[in-house]
């Protein structure tokens, strides 16, 4: 959840709540003044009533209670009934079946409530309207027998509407109120926090390494988010001018890589040269000597070899060395459609050349049959030779194979070797540069460079490289390419202009 929805719920919900208890304690506030008022007036009116209400005794030596008629309130909304007790006579001012209110009898448990002085005002329906009844025992003046009881009806309903209307109209500006105050609070909100995006736009920017040289623009007042914006302005000048200098040490040291490695390849191949014709000469110069120092002559040739052997593992390097350096720098390779077969067709050629105790195994080609890559022929045959070579140095018995795969638009090299494998935590770093997998890091020659340039090769060639290893079983590299064009296609190309010439520009 955003933190400008936030600040517009919290907002929202504050003013609800003040709303609620604002109308609340309006309508609690009316609600009690009318009503309380209403009861007086009742109170007063029906006391009054029931104050000249002089039982009197019949023939039966009952008592009659009978309302004097001239002593009632003239009005049309309250409406009297008195129960005798003693006979269950039910007297109704005015008449109700004149005016259709009958209101209802009073029972023995109403009666012990009234006595008890909890039912006095009761709030009921009369023939669906509202009234509020008041209950008034009668009372013999000298023996305080309860002789009946007295009921004053006052019909509330304009009360009830009224209030009834106060409910709806504190609920309808409410509701109103509450969208008004969240759309202008989510409004005020994306104005005070537009700041915050800007700042957020920027990180962006920095998290993806691009315009660091830009700054937040701030035209508000110097409040906190004027000074956050003026700490990450200064934060990026500072990550400015670092990157800078990183970019400049950067560069230099590719420079310096790539220079390095280009001298030293001349003196480099002018050592190995030298050294493989002092060990032709020395050869040509000791066997007609005859018979001499046998042990002196194989020393001086160890010595030539070691010597010959240093050299080319130093130019191996340097030239290891010099294709990573072309990567740093952005060296864009020359590329064109290669046809895949002839190359596979070379490689498994020259690979019967190269230096293995393993057998050497061409399988299935027919998928790359007729398909062209889009890439870098030499920089290709560098790549296939790069795993060709690792699969023979650490495959001492079993087999080397390579074989093709297809998968919808994709072509697959796949190299199989039963060597000794790696373990499955080391599959991550095995395109490091320097890194090794070799268990003891040093039983097989090498640089750990070589497939750091494989993976150069593959990501310029937009390709894709599947692993599958398993300790002293072996190891088996997939090399994923996307298919750039087929012979069938071509065919159908090459038909198509010659059928219809008018096409050819």
């Amino acid at each position: 959840m955003s933190i400008r929805l936030r600040l517009t719920l919290w907002y929202t919900a504050i003013l609800s709540a003040t709303l609620l208890l604002l109308g609340l304690g309006l309508y609690l506030f009316l609600h009690y003044f009318y009503y309380n008022d209403l009861e007086s007036k009742l109170q007063q009116q029906a006391g009054a009533v029931a104050s000249r209400i002089k039982p009197q005794l019949n023939i039966y030596g009952e008592y009659v209670l009978i309302p004097n008629i001239r002593d009632l309130p003239k009005t049309n909304n309250l409406f009297y009934q008195v129960t005798n007790l003693s006979t269950r006579q039910v007297i109704s001012l005015p008449d109700a079946e004149q005016t259709g209110i009958k209101i209802p009898d009073v029972t023995e448990e109403k009666v012990q409530c009234i006595l008890s002085g909890q039912c006095q005002f009761e709030t009921m329906s009369i023939q669906g309207s509202s009234f509020m009844v008041y209950y008034v025992p009668l009372v013999q003046q000298y023996t305080g027998n309860v002789l009946g009881v007295m009921q004053a009806a006052y019909w509330i309903e304009p009360y009830e509407s009224l209030l009834a209307q106060l409910r709806l109209i504190l609920t309808v500006i409410g509701l109103i109120s509450v969208l008004i105050a969240a759309s202008i609070g989510w409004f005020l909100a994306r104005k005070v926090l537009r700041p915050i995006e800007q700042v957020i736009a920027a990180t962006n920017r920095i998290e993806k390494g691009v315009d660091l040289d830009k700054r937040i623009e701030y035209t508000g007042p110097n409040d906190e988010i004027g000074e956050l914006t003026q700490t990450i302005n200064g934060m990026l000048g500072r990550l400015q001018n670092a990157y800078s200098e990183l970019e400049e040490a950067y560069g230099a040291q590719r420079r310096f890589v790539s220079d390095a490695s280009h001298e030293l390849r001349t003196p480099l191949t002018t050592i190995r040269g030298n050294m493989e014709l002092l060990e032709k000469m020395w050869k040509q110069t000791a066997l007609p000597s005859g018979e001499q120092d046998d042990a002196k002559m194989e020393l001086t040739l160890e010595a030539m070899h070691d010597i010959s052997g240093e050299a080319e593992r130093m130019s191996r390097l340097v030239n290891d060395l010099l294709s990573l350096a072309r990567a740093d720098a952005g060296f864009q390779m020359t590329k064109g459609e290669v046809e895949l077969q002839p190359l596979l067709d070379e490689i498994a050629r020259k690979a019967q050349l190269l230096p293995k105790t393993a057998e050497w195994i061409v399988g299935q080609t027919k998928a790359a049959k007729g398909i062209y890559v889009y890439g870098n022929e030499d920089y290709l045959r560098q790549l296939l030779f790069i795993f060709l070579e690792n699969a023979f140095k650490y495959t001492e018995q079993g087999y080397v194979r390579l074989d093709t795969l297809r998968h919808g638009e994709q072509i697959g090299i796949r190299i199989e070797d039963t060597g000794i494998g790696m373990d499955k935590s080391e599959i991550p770093h095995i395109f490091e540069r320097f890194y090794r997998a070799d268990p003891s890091r040093g039983r097989k020659s090498g640089t750990g460079l070589g497939l750091s340039i494989a993976k150069w090769i593959i990501d310029e060639h937009q390709g894709s490289v599947e692993v599958k290893t398993r300790q002293d079983e072996g190891t088996t590299f997939i090399i994923w390419f996307p298919v750039a064009a087929e012979f069938s296609r071509r065919a159908a190309q090459a038909e198509d202009h010659f059928l219809h010439p008018r096409n050819q520009v």
